[in-house]
């Protein structure tokens, strides 16, 4: 699991190896360790965050703690329509964040024994509900269980930094992103969290 050391030592790898990387860190500093705790709540602001904004889905997870006071699935369960939608919920994401918190209260899914399973069958539990796609499997695993090789290739930030770091023309599609990172194998979340750096550094 990543930590600000071995997160550090990975950088230092990445950029010894890497000119492009090394840029990065020279214009722009070694990020922030990037982080979120396990558990619902990262998963339903992942679920918030998919096709939006980051302020729109932080705005509409807000709420929702707010009137719940702490996110738990029974009171996201108890939850009418009305109220996640007041929250910010479109009609989909409601029903995507009721399914997965049936599954943490009937015990069909366990986060604590997701967190100890190997990447593969981890994503494969979490891709098993409806509105956990590989996008949203994958940062998990990368944020809160701080896997040191996941590798979103999904995600349009990540795209749009291995465009400019490779100064390409258009953003690489998730087959081509997959084809980047296959030389930062096996800090492959490390090298995210550089492109992630420039492109929020560089907008």
């Amino acid at each position: 699991m990543l930590d600000e050391t071995t997160f550090e030592a990975a950088v230092a790898e990445l950029c010894a190896a890497d000119p492009d990387l090394a840029a990065i860190v020279d214009r722009h500093g070694l990020p922030p360790f990037w982080a979120r705790e396990p558990g619902l709540p990262t998963l339903v602001l992942l679920i918030l965050e998919q096709q939006v904004s980051l302020a729109s889905a932080r705005a509409a997870y807000e709420r929702m703690v707010g009137r719940l006071g702490e996110l738990t699935p029974a009171g996201i369960l108890a939850s009418s329509d009305e109220e996640l939608r007041t929250d910010g919920f479109s009609r989909q994401k409601a029903r995507y964040v009721r399914v997965l918190a049936a599954a943490l209260e009937d015990g069909s899914l366990d986060l604590d024994g997701v967190a100890a399973l190997e990447d593969d069958d981890a994503r494969g539990a979490l891709v098993a509900l409806p509105g956990i796609g590989p996008w949203t499997a994958e940062v998990y695993l990368l944020s809160a269980l701080r896997r040191p090789d996941t590798w979103p290739i999904g995600d349009i930030a990540l795209q749009e930094g291995a465009r400019r770091v490779r100064g390409l023309e258009a953003r690489p599609t998730p087959d081509e992103l997959a084809a980047i990172g296959e030389p930062w194998r096996p800090h492959r979340a490390s090298a995210a969290r550089l492109l992630w750096h420039l492109y929020l550094s560089e907008r």
